[in-house]
């Protein structure tokens, strides 16, 4: 079993736990905000079950049917799950309106629901740390949205906690009852923040189902490095598109008309090298085109 998907596993074994101990904490607390939370963890381990088959299909080699392998499987995963953090976010708000607009319910076993918020931070923190080391060191779309869930987690059972204190706060001080709507209004702040990064994904996985190129600049890097390489008399043609965590790069070459084929392809071999080394990983493709030379 490969890293990923021990990683995406993780994930799912994690936000089972926090269901159970939210859904029991809210039970007992009657706080509406933590049965909230559980179901929003629901929601988190629909995203990781999403994931976890995600990173087990796209890592399959190719085949006759797929000859560019399963790569795309990942980027259909993050726009699903990016989907799903703007129905957390949409969650969050009417959760947040109602408590600004109702009455407050009465709470009990206060510090149980915030021993049980702090847990749920603690894992959230370390689940989304190692979800986003993986994500970036295999290039995994899946993996990343997985941690973004587990950050918008962060945030919230953050708004849950305020608002589990400010209540305590209200109960000490009854000149200070308005605080009582304090998480509130920070829940709608943190939803706004959810909203924009879920966006950003959510683009960024639609991009590359449309094979979009890089926006870093790598083109312009690999035209750069391969013109400057002896007997390349042109670099043009260049695409590179996304599939998952893989790169694909196709190019036109011009070399000397003259050149022995087993030179030509000896300079190919060098160009696939140089181009992995700006894309790891890459597979790339070369055309080659005989640059005539005029004897004088």
């Amino acid at each position: 079993m490969n890293v990923k998907v021990k990683t995406a596993r993780l994930s799912i074994l994690s936000n089972s736990m926090l269901i159970i101990l939210k859904l029991v904490a809210g039970i007992i607390s009657g706080s509406v905000s933590i049965i909230s939370e559980a179901i929003h963890s629901s929601m988190d381990l629909m995203a990781a079950i999403i994931a976890f088959f995600s990173v087990r299909v796209s890592d399959n080699p190719p085949d006759s049917r797929h000859p560019y392998g399963h790569g795309k499987v990942e980027n259909i995963s993050g726009v699903i799950e990016a989907l799903l953090i703007f129905v957390a976010a949409v969650w969050i708000i009417i959760e947040a309106v109602k408590k600004l607009v109702e009455e407050p319910s009465e709470l009990t076993a206060i510090g149980i629901g915030t021993a049980v918020m702090l847990i749920s931070g603690i894992v959230n923190i370390i689940v989304s740390g190692k979800l986003y080391k993986v994500a970036r060191e295999t290039n995994s779309v899946a993996l990343e949205a997985d941690a973004l869930h587990f950050s918008t987690d962060i945030w919230s059972s953050s708004v849950v906690i305020l608002g589990l204190i400010l209540v305590l706060v209200a109960r000490w001080f009854p000149s200070l009852a308005f605080l009582e709507k304090g998480d509130a209004v920070a829940a709608l702040g943190v939803a706004a923040i959810v909203i924009f990064v879920s966006g950003e994904l959510g683009m960024r996985s639609i991009q590359a189902l449309l094979d979009a190129a890089p926006k870093d600049g790598e083109r312009d890097r690999i035209i750069r490095e391969i013109s400057k390489m002896e007997d390349i008399a042109d670099v043009h043609a260049v695409r590179i598109r996304s599939s998952g965590a893989g790169w694909f790069v196709d190019m036109h070459v011009t070399m000397n008309g003259r050149m022995s084929i087993k030179r030509s392809h000896a300079l190919t071999e060098t160009i696939e090298e140089k181009v992995q080394d700006i894309l790891p990983g890459a597979d790339v493709t070369i055309h080659v085109e005989p640059l005539e030379v005029v004897e004088t």
